[in-house]
């Protein structure tokens, strides 16, 4: 019964609104600007999104790691892994994410397509270390989402006078035997962390001349955060209405037929 409680609630929770009838993001631009290892955010659509946007009073409601497609990741025993992992065509463009209900899974680029995005990419991140990164996550596929977890960051995010202390977070607390659970953005902050790339970090004063990066807890990081951090590069990709019409269309191209051979004087008098 509580087993069928608990699967009630997550697709009560997951059930999505129809989406916008012109989107913010122009997708095919987007899918082709993407580079492995690019946090993707999504003003997601469905009940659970309204209340992680209410708790972090922000419009990205989930985060999901780029990994590019198949024969983008260069390590054969990675690829291997993937491959056993995924559903999907060789051709996919492939995101790593945290669902509800679902856990740590592999996922098609093409699940949002109707959504607005945003692309916060790590600008300083070594090529090596994206891969690194990939790995990380790749590596906790099949981990169960921590829905506990997402309502202790609620209770720490709200003000003192409205919850008793008593009530707080129990986000720090360890429980022996209980298996690692996850939700989206904190897999994202522990694979960044793995390859010491920062992304909100605390600073430590260390004697006169010298400053210490302190890593946050991971668990504390909501989809928002690679927006705000200065690591991670913002882009965008608005759409315009013409989906298949770039700006280099817009130029003053000559009209008449002319062909320059380099060697004529075409300066009009």
């Amino acid at each position: 019964m509580l087993k069928f409680l608990r699967r009630w609630i997550e697709n009560w929770l997951n059930r999505e609104t129809p989406p916008r009838q012109f989107p913010l993001t122009d997708f095919e631009r987007m899918r082709y600007g993407l580079r492995p290892g690019d946090v993707i955010l999504v003003e997601g659509r469905t009940r659970v999104s309204e209340v992680i946007k209410l708790i972090t009073q922000s419009r990205w409601s989930h985060a999901a790691l780029y990994i590019g497609r198949l024969h983008d990741i260069d390590d054969p025993d990675l690829r291997e892994q993937i491959t056993k992992a995924s559903r999907f065509d060789a051709s996919e463009q492939l995101v790593v994410e945290g669902l509800l209900g679902q856990g740590t899974v592999l996922n098609s680029l093409t699940d949002y397509r109707q959504d607005t995005l945003r692309i916060c990419r790590p600008s300083a991140l070594s090529h090596g270390d994206a891969k690194r990164v990939i790995e990380y996550a790749v590596n906790h596929l099949g981990t169960p989402y921590n829905f506990r977890q997402m309502v202790d960051l609620a209770r720490l995010l709200f003000p003192w006078s409205i919850v008793p202390r008593r009530w707080r977070s129990s986000l720090f607390r360890n429980n022996p035997g209980e298996p690692t659970r996850t939700v989206c953005s904190s897999m994202l902050a522990e694979a960044f962390s793995a390859v010491d790339y920062p992304v909100l970090p605390t600073f430590k004063r260390v004697g006169n001349n010298r400053v210490e990066l302190i890593k946050r807890n991971a668990k504390l990081f909501t989809p928002a955060d690679f927006d705000y951090s200065p690591y991670f590069k913002v882009i965008k990709f608005p759409f315009w209405g013409e989906s298949d019409k770039a700006h280099y269309r817009e130029l003053p191209w000559n009209q008449d037929g002319l062909i320059s051979n380099d060697d004529e004087d075409l300066t009009l008098e």
